[in-house]
């Protein structure tokens, strides 16, 4: 059987790779390594990547393997799906890892500006009732800016055919540089195999959603520090599926 949350929490507590700041505790608890994550954690200066929304933190540890000369950290609220990333990069060695555990609306708290350089979004809830919930909304496109480095690269991996053409269509109004995007990620023959070798990590879930005949799709983009950001005034059909703790709650056919 195996462990419950409490236990995954108590052993967390003694991870020296995980770092806990939910939203009820950071306003009384400073977070002194803000801006110094290269010199008291990672001992290195090599590029800093964000997994944000990382569950279980499988994505960000398959990441911190193919590419060992670069730091990863997968950030979410829930503790007890992130202990099964964080203990396999203790059981690994895995010394380019860290895990935060806290909430992404505050994530410009731990970070200081060009701290970081890329940014991976995977299997972010769509959020289709509620824009500045999104993970790719201009709402928190600019708490990246405050610590993304200028023209830094964004990830969207995802099942959503809603937050897919959401995000399409914010990065289009904005006219934020596109490098990439495919609505059909594992067949399309424009990849190229260094690229291919990337984005062919899976998580648990997505292999369900492969599974289930989902295609999962890509988006590329960079993210200029200057510039205001608008939201799309479009309409987007809503999905008609339900995924993992996920469901269209409304009766409605569309959203913005």
């Amino acid at each position: 059987m195996g462990k419950g949350k409490l236990a995954k929490f108590a052993d967390m507590e003694s991870y020296e790779n995980v770092f806990q700041y939910p939203y009820s505790v950071v306003e009384h608890v400073p977070f002194d390594m803000k801006g110094k994550w290269h010199e008291q954690y990672f001992h290195n200066q090599n590029p800093i990547v964000l997994e944000l929304g990382c569950g279980k933190g499988e994505y960000t540890v398959e990441l911190a393997k193919l590419y060992p000369q670069m730091n990863f950290i997968g950030v979410d609220i829930k503790g007890a799906r992130m202990w099964t990333g964080a203990t396999q990069a203790l059981n690994e060695g895995l010394t380019n890892v860290a895990f935060l555990r806290t909430n992404i609306e505050i994530i410009d708290r731990f970070f200081a500006e060009d701290e970081v350089q890329e940014i991976w979004l995977t299997f972010s809830d769509p959020q289709m009732k509620n824009p500045r919930k999104r993970l790719t909304s201009t709402y928190f496109m600019e708490r990246y800016r405050k610590f993304l480095v200028d023209g830094g690269v964004i990830h969207l991996k995802t099942d959503s055919n809603f937050l897919f053409t959401y995000t399409t269509l914010m990065v289009e109004k904005n006219s934020l540089p596109q490098i990439f995007r495919t609505e059909d990620l594992y067949h399309d023959e424009r990849i190229d195999e260094a690229t291919r070798g990337i984005l062919s990590i899976q998580t648990y879930y997505e292999s369900m959603w492969i599974a289930r005949g989902l295609n999962i799709k890509y988006l590329k983009w960079q993210l200029p520090r200057e510039g205001a950001l608008e939201e799309p005034d479009v309409e987007i059909e809503l999905d008609d599926y339900r995924s993992y703790h996920r469901s269209k709650r409304s009766s409605l056919d569309k959203a913005k």
